[in-house]
């Protein structure tokens, strides 16, 4: 039950039930066209298309079952199809249709959590929807909350657009500077074909007898770096495992420099990461990419990595079945192109200034999201009322 104490005095709580038409869609996902007019929505967050629709209204869509129980919604107004696990809410009575999916989206997974002693949901019942209880303010102030994080959304989305662009348009950079088709001013000259393993180790870390345990694991030391500690080409410090300096003097292979770049073997295939500081293990799901800087420049490297070319090798050597999987040995017979040492650097330096752009506009884009959340939370519980719908 939802304590009514929690909100204000005059709002009222009633269950979904009584507010919306609750139903689910009759169409198999087999029934998508790729070039369909009408939107179709699956149990995923992607919205297929289709040609035919079964609806022409506002509603407010969930998925019924699947990864995405609990985590996928959608709101649309007009004409769309939906496939029959998938849950329609619509013919709104005292709900408005954006404020209850701003609710429902911050409360349904609570919600149906409780039905189930379950890490995850794997469906969702008729009736876990009907009995949700949902505050309602008047409809003036839920019309205030919908725009207000309708308007945030819009900036998210166009901010979301615009760093795509970014991204599309470095590529391009790249398939042109890193393959010599354009040169920067003041540069000629030919460039050499390089075998990677010629210019740069590949070292893997310890895989032996000596490999940490999860026991082994301490709260301060020497990191142990595996491939979810990768994140945006940056080594991410928030969850780290660490070792003892005694557990890091007995374990093989490699040990981390600053300047190596580590690369993902197993699992997020080509996963990458630039590291700025010294000591450290990588766990067997890494190996290490060690230059030798008279050929080739670290941070140009860097940029390889992210090359289209580079990614297409990956999937090309992928030995994995059920598990993505590349070995040390497909890395190193890497083949791509390489000007002198100071094209390199001015190559490097172009689209690192370009990355640097993305992550700046990447860093806003996660405080508008998480400026956001916060705002979800403070309106939809009326712990802050909006003048003007008072």
């Amino acid at each position: 039950m939802v304590d009514k104490n929690r909100f204000p005095i005059d709002w009222e709580v009633d269950i979904l039930g009584h507010c919306v038409r609750i139903e689910t869609g009759s169409r198999n996902t087999e029934d998508k066209k790729d070039n369909g007019k009408y939107p179709f929505f699956v149990r995923s967050q992607k919205v297929e298309h289709i040609d035919t629709y079964s609806y022409d209204c506002e509603a407010v869509l969930t998925a019924g079952d699947g990864v995405g129980t609990g985590k996928v919604f959608h709101y649309y107004n007009g004409k769309f199809d939906v496939h029959q696990r998938v849950y329609v809410l619509s013919e709104f009575d005292k709900v408005i249709g954006r404020y209850l999916y701003y609710y429902f989206k911050m409360n349904f997974l609570k919600e149906v959590e409780k039905y189930t002693a379950k890490s995850s949901v794997d469906s969702v019942r008729h009736d876990m929807i009907q009995k949700m209880q949902i505050p309602i303010p008047s409809t003036k102030e839920q019309a205030s909350i919908a725009k207000i994080l309708s308007d945030v959304d819009h900036l998210i989305i166009a901010l979301q657009k615009l760093i795509a662009k970014k991204k599309a348009i470095k590529q391009g950079v790249m398939q042109e500077l890193l393959t010599g088709k354009r040169r920067l001013p003041g540069f000629s000259g030919n460039w050499q074909e390089s075998v990677l393993s010629d210019i740069c180790l590949v070292l893997n870390g310890d895989r032996g007898i000596h490999y940490p345990t999860d026991s082994e694991f301490v709260k301060t030391g020497i990191p142990f770096i595996n491939a979810g500690h990768l994140h945006k080409g940056t080594v991410d410090f928030s969850y780290m495992n660490y070792i003892s300096e005694q557990k890091y003097e007995v374990i093989g292979g490699a040990k981390i420099k600053k300047g190596d770049i580590l690369i993902c073997l197993r699992g997020s295939l080509g996963k990458y990461a630039l590291c700025d500081f010294d000591g450290g293990a990588p766990a067997s799901s890494l190996a290490i990419l060690r230059s030798n800087e008279k050929y080739l420049l670290i941070q140009y490297l860097f940029q390889i990595l992210g090359f289209s070319n580079f990614k297409r090798m990956i999937l090309e050597e992928n030995n994995g079945s059920s598990q993505p999987n590349l070995s040390a040995e497909s890395i190193k017979k890497f083949i791509f192109l390489r000007p002198d040492i100071k094209e390199q650097k001015a190559i490097a330096q172009v689209l690192s200034d370009m990355d640097n752009e993305i992550q700046q506009l990447e860093k806003k884009l996660d405080k508008y999201q998480q400026m956001k959340q916060g705002m979800m939370q403070e309106l939809l519980t009326g712990h802050i009322r909006l003048v003007e719908s008072l």
